[in-house]
């Protein structure tokens, strides 16, 4: 059916065949389409011809987030809008969605590359799956509800949330997996040990396909042995599709990239060079079948490694190691992306805060718990407790309409927060000590 790439893509060369023709296509299409990328590659003296095989590449700009941002909304379109049938977005540093785009195809594509990633983790079309990303504007909900439809699988949209009626639908509906991410799943456990449910006695769960933040490998263990299911790791961003990008195999030795419709580099997040098979490096990826908003070297600030050995499994797939930092200060809290600039523009948008501020993250039950520590000026300090109680609650508002989460607000005298002469200490992260 949709299972081309891995049963038929057994010949590294002929896949490299197909990715060289087709970043052909989107260079030349992007070029002449899309203004940003015309005047970006004339400034770097490069044009789509002189891509006369893969390595090449390297001599083409970068893609960065900025750029998406500073094109709001529709900048970097390389189709006409009437083609487009598919917004998404994700939040930005400055308040702006970062703003990703899908014609027909495209969507399609998704579907296939989701469809794929469940394959590998063993579901066919007899499996009912439970969603348990985000619906809406974050690309986690629809895109695994779209891929475990292709597949033929029966679809629980059940969104985030909600944990007990989770549980109740996962038993009464016979649900075999779940997506969702990796904490979420762990908070289950946990409400299931309360209401005394055991998932291998009162459920036929079996899988569980975790992705949007980071986890570990004792992570993974921690969720097998407590559910008897069989975790397996997805990854992607909204910026190149959405979930889907990538997914471990039964081995979980590394996430096979799709590169017939996602070409991975690694580089060095400093210079920009590119980096060798096994190097850990900064992940980049360029798009070769994206129709709406293809994007060329975009840097995804994520650190990781590649390997183009063949897999236990027989894949010939370039496998990407477990995503474990990043190389700039961008924080995920419960699948969401948080950069220190989003909560520094809300402060400076309200009287009565300095623009001195920290971010304390850390897990109580398996969950991310986000604390925001903010300094008053002196004057607002001084005042009445109801006007700061107002100031809290405005803050905390205006936090949740930015980022989506609810976070703990607390208010400090004036100076309570410690200056640096460098680089400032924005975040304190609790989640991995201890």
């Amino acid at each position: 059916m949709v299972d081309l790439l891995l049963k038929d893509y057994v010949d590294r060369r002929a896949l490299e065949r197909i990715q060289l023709e087709r970043l052909r296509n989107t260079l030349e299409r992007v070029y002449a389409n899309v203004p940003f990328y015309k005047k970006s590659f004339d400034e770097h003296g490069v044009k789509p011809s002189d891509l006369k095989c893969l390595a090449d590449l390297s001599k083409f700009p970068f893609t960065m987030k900025k750029d998406l941002r500073d094109n709001y909304p529709f900048g970097l379109l390389a189709c006409p809008k009437k083609d487009v049938v598919r917004i998404h977005a994700s939040s930005g540093t400055t308040g702006k969605p970062t703003v990703v785009c899908y014609t027909k195809n495209d969507v399609d594509i998704w579907a296939e590359t989701l469809c794929r990633t469940l394959q590998m983790g063993g579901l066919t079309e007899n499996d009912i799956v439970q969603v348990g990303y985000g619906y809406g504007l974050f690309t986690g909900g629809l895109g695994a509800h779209y891929g475990a439809e292709r597949l033929g699988c029966s679809v629980v949209p059940a969104g985030g949330g909600n944990t007990e009626k989770q549980l109740m639908l996962i038993r009464d509906f016979g649900v075999t997996a779940v997506c969702c991410t990796p904490s979420f799943f762990i908070h289950m456990i946990e409400q299931a040990d309360e209401i005394g449910l055991d998932f291998r006695r009162d459920t036929q769960l079996k899988h569980g396909f975790f992705g949007a933040e980071p986890w570990t490998v004792q992570m993974r263990e921690y969720i097998e042995e407590r559910s008897g299911i069989k975790a397996h790791d997805i990854f992607g961003l909204s910026e190149i599709m959405g979930p889907g990008v990538s997914a471990d195999c039964e081995h979980h030795c590394g996430l096979h990239v799709f590169e017939d419709h996602y070409y991975p580099e690694i580089i060095d997040p400093e210079t920009g060079e590119v980096k060798g098979p096994g190097e850990e490096g900064e992940l980049v990826f360029t798009h070769l079948t994206k129709e709406a908003l293809p994007l060329i070297r975009y840097r995804t600030r994520d650190i990781s490694s590649l390997s183009y050995e063949k897999c236990a499994c027989g894949r010939t797939l370039v496998r990407m190691s477990k995503v474990s930092r990043r190389s700039d200060d961008m924080l995920i809290i419960r699948g969401v992306n948080l950069f220190p600039g989003q909560v520094e523009s809300v402060l400076l948008s309200i009287s009565g805060v300095t623009p001195h501020y920290q971010l304390v993250v850390s897990r109580t039950k398996s969950m991310d718990e986000l604390e925001i520590m903010v300094e008053l000026t002196p004057e607002m300090f001084s005042d009445e407790v109801g006007k700061i109680e107002h100031l809290r609650a405005l803050i905390g508002a205006k936090i949740k309409q930015m980022i989506g989460i609810n976070a703990k607000i607390t208010l400090v005298e004036p100076g309570k927060i410690e200056r640096f002469d460098g680089k400032s200490k924005r975040v304190i992260d609790l989640r991995n000590k201890g």
